[in-house]
């Protein structure tokens, strides 16, 4: 690996480095690098727990557990600078054991880890905002067999890799990462590269995993839930479009569990929300920037007074400092899925997003005139 010098147009090669020399070790270092960044291997994981000793007539535990954006569980292990002989065998063994925790167990995993590690939180809402679900009871989670591994190493034997190829070749979902610290001068640096599957390899499974799991459907309840969905939709649109709410009257229904129109500001939509105990009306701050999302949001919170007076009631302001995006909301519990209270949730719906763009038309006008300006500059 090489550092680019701009100012010469030269290379300087940074020096490999082994993690013992440096005095780092598996447990302190590299398991709290991942826990940390676990986006280091290539997606998006949440860690639910580390040192995991959760398994009955056992004292063995693993490095790290995170559940995948599927909702999968995935078993993370770690090792320094050689993997040793035994670690696809540690690994499907913490992979049998764990096949078997439920959702209610998953929770309760991640809660535990939340209070010890994270200064609490709340899990069941984390794992529906990592997963992208409305609700807990629409979480999937560690379904079947198909637990996952990941080993991270600096040196894998080849023992080690042809068990793992052959094991991959089999339908056992497994990635290892080879990482390599590099130092120039004072400073440190790790590359984390994945060298089993290959990139082009993985892209082709996962191809062939989403067709497959397409073909044998979603859980029956989800399918159910999609149903309702689309039912609910396609009453409320027929009645927004009688409404004086033009926003959605060229949005279709969907089988998703909001819906979303333009608000003339880039990636700042207005959003019904149809959930089972809830429905909503909010402005989400999408940007693909953190900066101007949160450059938005509190250029709107700063005419909080002003805009809750238009809109009549106080709302919610979610900055939402550790996401990208920010959401400005209202709410009101519903039995969402008693199709009785269909007529009344959408009579809400239409009168509070009524209200909401009215309250933040002007505001949203006046802050993106302020972003052009900026950019311009």
């Amino acid at each position: 690996m090489y550092k680019i010098n701009t100012a010469d147009n030269r290379l300087s090669r940074l020096e490999v480095k082994s993690f013992s020399s440096l005095g780092f070790t598996e447990r302190h270092h590299l398991q709290e690098w991942l826990a940390n960044e676990p986006d280091a291997l290539g997606e998006e994981l949440l860690i639910i727990q580390k040192e995991f000793d959760g398994f009955d007539d056992t004292r063995e535990r693993l490095d790290l557990l995170a559940l995948d954006k599927d909702g999968m569980l995935v078993i993370i292990e770690n090792k320094l600078d050689d993997t040793g002989r035994d670690v696809v065998w540690q690994a499907l063994k913490y992979a049998s054991y764990c096949s078997n925790l439920s959702k209610p167990q998953l929770i309760s995993i991640y809660q535990q880890y939340l209070d010890k590690y994270c200064g609490g939180g709340n899990a069941k809402e984390l794992i529906c905002d990592f997963l992208n679900s409305p609700d807990i009871d629409e979480v999937v989670l560690n379904s079947g067999h198909q637990q996952r591994l990941m080993f991270v190493a600096a040196n894998f034997r080849k023992e080690v890799t042809n068990t793992a190829l052959w094991l991959l070749s089999n339908g056992i979902q497994l990635q290892c990462f080879k990482v390599t610290p590099f130092a120039m001068g004072e400073s440190l640096f790790l590359n984390v590269d994945q060298i089993i599957p290959t990139p082009e390899v993985k892209e082709l499974m996962i191809g062939i995993t989403a067709k497959e799991a397409d073909e044998k459907n979603t859980k029956t309840e989800l399918k159910n839930r999609h149903t309702v969905r689309l039912a609910f939709w396609e009453q409320a649109l027929e009645a927004i479009r009688t409404s004086d709410c033009d926003l959605f009257k060229n949005v279709n229904r969907s089988k998703d569990h909001w819906l979303s129109a333009g608000s003339g500001v880039s990636s700042c939509p207005f959003s019904l929300i149809f959930g089972v105990k809830e429905a909503r009306v909010e402005l989400n701050i999408s940007r693909s920037v953190t900066a101007e999302n949160k450059f938005i949001f509190d250029a709107l919170l700063e005419k909080k007074q002003s805009i809750e007076s238009a809109f009549g009631d106080e709302l919610e302001w979610l900055r939402l400092d550790a996401k990208k995006s920010s959401r400005i909301q209202f709410s009101k519990a519903f039995d969402g899925y008693n199709q009785d209270n269909w007529g009344d949730i959408i009579e809400w719906m239409v009168e509070y997003m009524l209200r909401l763009e009215k309250a933040l038309k002007a505001p949203l006008a006046e802050v993106n005139q302020r972003l052009r300006q900026m950019h311009s500059e």
